[in-house]
């Protein structure tokens, strides 16, 4: 339960950040009326699992109710609202990570430094952004098909977001690993296969599709870098739902 509320609060803190980080001067409104629908679904979940374990859940749901309001303000084009409430349901669904220590896979190993919380609280919120900004990307790559007129900027911008976000959690994470090594070293061998599952394929592989996606659109060709895309994001939610199970085991972010 713990890693499910993580992981769906990442993911909306990532989308909702990468949707207001998109002007919409060049995408369409119902690109963020819809998409806020999904981060609705993302929080809303992630409040009911925070119910029921007893554990600190209303950042999330308050995060569901703007998340409608949102939806709302983009339905009647009312943007300079709508991107505010964007950042409101970044905010809180972030608020809702760092909120809830006991939620952070790892957390009851006790004896944990100030600068080691602080890791793991600069991790998650890397880790949203790599779920988020990835998942936008696809998100957006698909728009295309509905609004093919649209200028490429805007993919192109969250391309570049993504990979400032891959390589930042890839930094983060290695230095936890490197701590962990160091430290404690107690890798058994099912660790070492999330391990090279999680670098391979969640920040390695994904940075590389990443890439191939760029390339793609110098063609340009927005369907085939969007299929691209669909496989980053099954990678980025691969890799993170590893590191996810490895810092379970961990006091660092790994």
């Amino acid at each position: 339960m713990a890693i499910l509320y993580q992981f769906l609060l990442r993911l909306a803190f990532g989308l909702t950040v990468a949707m207001a980080l998109t002007s919409p001067r060049w995408v369409t409104s119902g690109f963020y009326r819809n998409h806020l629908y999904v981060a609705l679904g993302l929080t809303t979940l992630a409040g009911l699992v925070g119910l029921s374990a007893a554990i600190t859940w209303w950042p999330a749901l308050a995060a569901a109710v703007i998340s409608y309001l949102g939806a709302v303000c983009w339905l009647y084009e009312k943007r300079t609202a709508g991107v505010a409430t964007l950042w409101l349901v970044a905010g809180f669904s972030v608020i809702g990570c760092w909120l809830a220590p006991e939620l952070v896979p790892g957390s009851t190993t006790g004896g944990q430094s100030s600068l080691t919380e602080l890791a793991r609280s600069i991790s998650a919120t890397t880790s949203g952004l790599v779920l988020g900004l990835t998942t936008a990307a696809m998100l957006l790559g698909h728009w295309y098909l509905n609004t093919p007129g649209m200028q490429l900027l805007p993919l192109r911008r969250l391309l570049v977001f993504s990979a400032l976000a891959v390589g930042t959690h890839a930094v983060i994470c290695a230095a936890g690993l490197t701590s962990q090594i160091v430290t404690a070293n107690d890798f058994t061998v099912t660790d070492w296969l999330l391990v090279v599952l999680r670098w391979s394929f969640g920040l390695i592989g994904t940075m590389i599709l990443i890439a191939l996606a760029w390339q793609t659109l110098r063609i340009p060709n927005t369907q085939s870098a969007t299929g691209i895309l669909y496989v980053g994001v099954i990678a980025v939610f691969t890799g993170e739902l590893a590191g996810l199970l490895l810092s379970a085991q961990s006091p660092f972010p790994l």
